[in-house]
């Protein structure tokens, strides 16, 4: 069988693939002229990160298409109730990344908390007792209080992290219950801590020192963070948002941070990518990243391993035929 990684996979995912007896394609094929590749190439499986999308009319147009397949958790770039009636197997990586987007948050906290990511921006001015006297007001993790929303496997990764960093977590889900997280000591040790997930957001807002996202893409295309949000939050409450564009209403984050209700966010995410709006790139007190979140070599090295176990699960092992 065919594969097209449209865009890329790991050596690890590729190998394991190519030994299992599936041909695999490394092109980067822009998404106008992927329908007509896939077409041309009778290419059976389809597999994207971010960067491709998989929708209603590329799935109409490619009949020989059997799996799609989205390296990573979130899979708004495909349409796949569709797919899935048309006989498509849609797969995602969900466990991969886990850690590697809670190391990333856990590093924005560090940076909005101790000013990193301004303090980076502007050190070469030659200002620098200045600077050093408006960088020196920065606060501790430690004793804070982050509210992770959304505590599936990314947030309770996160969790492990923030209780091992001192912090106090409260956690908001789908479900009210409490959940064993594993915070890891050193290298082989790991002690449980139970955490309370809420399902009541605006219950618990006013008490977060830092809050942090790993909600999917809402159905309705509405944000998780708006302005009436921002307006229950505790004054001075720091945001991470690692998860989608639009789970936090941009504009809405602006004015929040310009009127000093929240002092300083990280966004790894956009509405517009790959063309953020450039008053959050070039806000003093907004870090930014672009949308790496999973992008490690060890959580890269994950998906394409679990990638290729998922499809040859699901078609065989053809060198063993």
């Amino acid at each position: 069988m065919k594969i097209l990684a449209n865009d890329g996979i790991s050596e690890a995912g590729k190998i394991a693939l190519e030994q299992a007896g599936y041909q695999v394609i490394t092109d980067k094929v822009a998404q106008e002229t992927l329908a007509d590749y896939l077409n041309q190439h009778g290419i059976e499986i389809l597999l994207v990160r971010s960067a491709t999308t998989a929708r209603k009319e590329l799935i109409d147009a490619c009949p020989s298409l059997q799996l799609i397949g989205r390296g990573g958790v979130g899979m708004d770039n495909i349409d796949v109730r569709y797919a899935q009636e048309k006989g498509i197997t849609v797969i995602n990586t969900p466990a991969s990344s886990s850690q590697s987007v809670a190391e990333l948050v856990m590093g924005h906290m560090f940076s909005i908390s101790r000013f990193l990511h301004d303090s980076y921006r502007n050190l070469g001015s030659g200002d620098f007792n200045n600077l050093k006297k408006a960088y020196g007001k920065g606060v501790e993790l430690r004793g804070k209080t982050l509210g992770i929303v959304g505590f599936g496997r990314i947030g309770q990764a996160l969790a492990g992290y923030a209780l091992g960093a001192g912090m106090r977590v409260v956690a908001v889900g789908k479900e009210a219950t409490q959940i064993e997280v594993e915070v890891p000591v050193g290298l082989n040790q790991l002690v449980k801590v139970p955490v309370a997930c809420s399902t009541d957001l605006n219950a618990v807002l006013p008490e977060l020192d830092y809050l942090s996202l790993h909600v999917p893409k809402q159905a309705d295309g509405g944000a998780v963070l708006g302005e009436e949000e921002f307006k229950t939050m505790k004054k001075g409450v720091r945001i991470v948002n690692a998860a989608r564009g639009g789970v936090v209403h941009e504009e809405a984050l602006l004015q929040a941070l310009d009127e000093g209700q929240v002092a300083f966010a990280a966004l790894d995410v956009f509405n517009n990518e790959p063309n953020p709006d450039s008053r959050l790139l070039n806000h003093p007190k907004i870090a930014c990243t672009p949308h790496i979140g999973a992008a490690t070599n060890e959580a890269q090295d994950r998906i394409g391993e679990e990638l290729a176990s998922l499809i040859i699960a699901q078609f065989g092992n053809f060198q063993e035929a």
